[in-house]
């Protein structure tokens, strides 16, 4: 008896395991755009680009999917070069090639029929911390043009900038960033 227990417990956990399907972020529609209070006075926003990421899709069990996402310091776009160059300095992220920005899930919690709250880890500027990002499915189906599997979502959140040593001039420029993320993703090969 145990023998057959064991043999479909092993058949259960191989197929759910085959169930979540790998998907690759597509660059060229996923934007991850910042806003923060600048004085009092504004909005400012921004934007980083150029970023690669993959989700580990399971429709049927979304509990069990995953998300790893990294981009490059230094493809944020700000809308005006001089504040770009100030980012970069030593004032705030003192970036170099090749440093990036990573989040990577660590559980998700399902909350309605297309939202969930996906926890996970952000990193940047030498700091790790958990946020947790307010998430929605928009839209899984057939692409029109590529003619396979395609996922859009878009999640939120709000993160303190002191908290990855970034918080220059607060708080009269804004302590708390606003993130929209928006990506859609296609299903790997």
């Amino acid at each position: 008896m145990k023998p057959l227990v064991l043999a479909a417990l092993m058949s259960a956990t191989a197929s759910m395991a085959l169930a979540a399907e790998r998907y690759v972020l597509d660059p060229s529609h996923s934007q991850v755009q910042f806003s923060y209070n600048h004085l009092g006075f504004s909005t400012t926003y921004g934007m980083f680009s150029g970023f690669e990421g993959e989700i580990m899709f399971d429709q049927g069990s979304p509990a069990s999917s995953s998300v790893t996402v990294s981009m490059p310091v230094m493809s944020m776009i700000t809308g005006w070069e001089g504040r770009s160059e100030h980012f970069m300095s030593d004032d705030f992220f003192g970036a170099k090639e090749g440093d990036m920005v990573t989040f990577n899930s660590t559980g998700i919690e399902v909350t309605g029929d297309n939202t969930a709250k996906i926890t996970g880890d952000l990193s940047m500027n030498g700091v790790t911390k958990p946020v947790v990002l307010d998430a929605v499915l928009n839209k899984v189906g057939d692409h029109p043009q590529a003619g396979k599997p395609w996922a859009g979502f878009d999640a939120t959140t709000t993160i303190l900038r002191s908290d990855y040593d970034l918080g220059q001039f607060a708080p009269f420029v804004s302590d708390e960033v606003e993130v929209q993320i928006s990506v859609e993703a296609m299903k790997a090969e």
